[in-house]
């Protein structure tokens, strides 16, 4: 084992610890836009370390992962809890995605036509 398993356990534990009062406070609002971020990195870290050898460590980003998903179900600012907020979330933030990805894109065929009039008038 190695000493740094520990220190990013023991990392993640004080993580845990610092999440529950948000989990408990019924009246707590979190944003989507930073729980579930938060979620996907810790469940992202979690998988490296298990890759690294680093057990301890990625059980402890599990349950760092496991708080945030409890926040982003229960303690959104959404009306009715559960996983759909999760859900919502990814669906609504690559539907702005496409949206700006279109946006640019029509744009830039915008710009290349008035830069193609332009050239045509010299």
């Amino acid at each position: 084992m190695m000493w740094q398993d520990l220190v990013f356990l023991a990392g993640s534990t004080l993580s845990i610890v610092f999440l529950a009062p948000t989990i408990r406070n019924a009246t707590a609002r979190v944003p989507l836009g930073s729980s579930v971020p938060s979620m996907t990195i810790g469940a992202l870290y979690a998988f490296t370390y298990a890759t690294m050898g680093m057990t301890f460590s990625a059980a402890g980003s599990v349950g760092v992962a496991v708080m945030w998903s409890l926040i982003a179900c229960y303690r959104s600012p959404h009306a009715e809890p559960g996983v759909h907020n999760i859900v919502r979330f990814t669906r609504e933030t690559l539907e702005r995605g496409y949206r700006l990805a279109a946006s640019l894109e029509s744009r830039d065929t915008v710009e290349q036509h008035q830069s193609d009039h332009n050239q045509a008038a010299d």
